[in-house]
Parts: C-alpha cells; sequence; structure tokens
C-alpha cells in the first residue's frame, strides 16, 4: 500500500456508532501512521469525528436536515456545495463503516473505490450493491469489533489486543468546584432505556454521604434540562451542568472520579476516556453495544432487566478501587 494514502471514512450517525469506531481507526493508524485520513459525519456529530487525533479533516453531512426540505432550493444548494467539498480531494479508498443505504449514497458521490460490509453482514443488504469490494463480518460481535474487523479486512491487518479509542480528555471545567465529582448521564434517546428518578436520586445521595462526591447532570435539550434540574432539586449535593460542546464534554467526563450512564453516547464517550464507568442498560443488550468492559468499566443489567442501586454502588466500588 503507498504510503500517502488519502482515505475517506463514512460514519454518519450516531454519537455512540462513531465512538464505535474510534478504535478502529487507531488501529488503522497503528499499521498505517502515514495515511491522510477524513471523516464523513453528520453534522451535529462532526466534533465527534474530530476528537480523535489521527483524524485530520471532517466533512459533515446535514442530511437530518436537508430530508426536512428537500423541495427548498436553499437545501439542493447545500447538497451541491456538499458534493463538490467531496470531490474537491482525490479519495485513493472510501469506506462506508456504516452499512447504510444513506450512508452508501454519499459515499458513492466521492467518485472513488468504495468498500464496505458484505450483502449478509449488514441491516440493510441493498447498501452492499454500492460497494466495490465487500467484507464479510459476523452481525454476533460488538459494534466495536465488527468496526476493527471491517477496517482490518479493507486494509490487509488483523486487528489484536484491547481496543484502544485513542483519545484524550478535554480540560477540566472551569465552572466545577474543587474536589470529586461523580457524572450522571440520565438522559438517553427513549424512555425504555431510561433509570428510575428515585435510584438516580439513592445513588447521588449515597455517594454524596459515603464518598464526599457531588453529582453533575449533563444535559442535551431542553427536556432533559427539566429532568436535571428536578433530580438535582431532590439531591443533596449536585449541580446542573451548563450546555456543554462534545469537546466541554469530554473535558467533564474525562476528569471525572465515577461515571454512571444509561445507553446513550456520552456513556460510551466515558469509556473511552478509561473513566471509573458503570454502564446501565434496561432495554439493550450490553453484549452488542455495551461499553467495553475492564477494570474500570462494566455493564449492568439487559433487556428487560433494571439493576438495583446497590448493584450499580458495588460495581462503582470495584471500577473506582481500580482506577
Amino acid at each position: 500500500m503507498p504510503p500517502m494514502m488519502n482515505v475517506l471514512i463514512v460514519r454518519t450517525s450516531s454519537m455512540g456508532d462513531l465512538i464505535h469506531t474510534w478504535p478502529a481507526v487507531t488501529d488503522l493508524l497503528a499499521h498505517y501512521p502515514n495515511l491522510r485520513l477524513a471523516w464523513l459525519a453528520e453534522e451535529n456529530f462532526a466534533d465527534i469525528a474530530a476528537l480523535h487525533p489521527g483524524v485530520r479533516a471532517v466533512i459533515p453531512i446535514a442530511w437530518r436536515r436537508w430530508r426536512k426540505s428537500l423541495l427548498s432550493p436553499s437545501t439542493w444548494a447545500e447538497m451541491r456545495v456538499f458534493r463538490e467539498q467531496l470531490r474537491a480531494r482525490h479519495w485513493d479508498l472510501v469506506l462506508d463503516a456504516q452499512g447504510l443505504v444513506k450512508s452508501a449514497l454519499p459515499a458513492k458521490l466521492a467518485r472513488a473505490p468504495l468498500a464496505g460490509y458484505g450483502w449478509s453482514s449488514i441491516r440493510e443488504p441493498l447498501a452492499s450493491l454500492f460497494y466495490d469490494k465487500k467484507h464479510r463480518v459476523s452481525r454476533q460481535l460488538s459494534a466495536i469489533e465488527r468496526n476493527r474487523r471491517l477496517f482490518g479486512l479493507a486494509f490487509g491487518y488483523e486487528p489484536e489486543g484491547v481496543p484502544d479509542f485513542g483519545v484524550h480528555a478535554g480540560p477540566r471545567a472551569g465552572w466545577l468546584l474543587p474536589g470529586d465529582y461523580a457524572v450522571l448521564l440520565h438522559a438517553t434517546s427513549r424512555a425504555s432505556k431510561e433509570w428510575q428518578e428515585e435510584r438516580w436520586v439513592q445513588l447521588a445521595d449515597t455517594l454524596a454521604r459515603q464518598d464526599g462526591m457531588v453529582a453533575v447532570l449533563p444535559w442535551g435539550s431542553a427536556k432533559e434540562k427539566e429532568r436535571a434540574e428536578r433530580l438535582a432539586g431532590k439531591m443533596h449535593a449536585a449541580v446542573v451542568a451548563p450546555k456543554l460542546t462534545l469537546k466541554q464534554a469530554s473535558g467533564l467526563l474525562g476528569h471525572a472520579a465515577a461515571v454512571v450512564g444509561v445507553d446513550t453516547g456520552l456513556t460510551h464517550m466515558a469509556n473511552a476516556l478509561s473513566v471509573p464507568l458503570v454502564a446501565i442498560y434496561t432495554d439493550t443488550d450490553p453484549a452488542r453495544t455495551g461499553v467495553v468492559e475492564g477494570p474500570r468499566a462494566v455493564n449492568l443489567g439487559n433487556a428487560g432487566q433494571c439493576p438495583a442501586v446497590d448493584e450499580v454502588l458495588a460495581a462503582l466500588a470495584r471500577v473506582r478501587s481500580a482506577a
């Protein structure tokens, strides 16, 4: 392989999906450090792609916004600019790691050799019809391992060792008071993934009483902010975080003494930053989309199984002792 290839990775959304791709990017650059690597990502998640230090450029796509106004001339003008930006550079290879028609279509616009998952390896098999090179990867593997295997097959190496996300925390938030704090990631994409509010309150009050930790409650929408404020009002020692960029969120998480989170993107970011972490699953299978377990991280629960507060506290004590 030529040492200075231009490679475009296509992984558009969601936050967790992009974070699950970081270890594959780390693997790839460990084998080919001179690659000029760019990433095509949904505009709302472009900062996630940019957090990996090996990514030299991020090309944002606004499909979520465009599809709401496909008849608008301004939308079509933006789409033309996007296509021109995509074609302004010569790509030696484009790798669609998303495996969806909505990712394969813009990947094809790059007018370069296009690789991706084979017909039986993805949720939308039709996407594989766009690829010049197709790779078979078991759907039984975790999302992180699927990405690592796909990248390895596309570039001719075998991924080895534990996943290395390759990212580092941003600076500690200046608005935080000195001392240890626990980040409680209470917000997620649907109600069935949530942990009961009374359990969050019990957890926060126990951490304050036993360890002197203040609970920090981030949020991303008006509804989530209302929930954070409601929870904080019931806790003995808690603060609602201000509106955070993804880079600022990495700083908050990366300096935390503990993180407890439900199935959401920021929980996976905490996993990538190697902080003491307990991930709570109530409606999804952590074997497929859970955090990478190790001395500092553990998954609790499963679809239809809701961990008790005592379970979370015991698990948190174990991962904190390993930190």
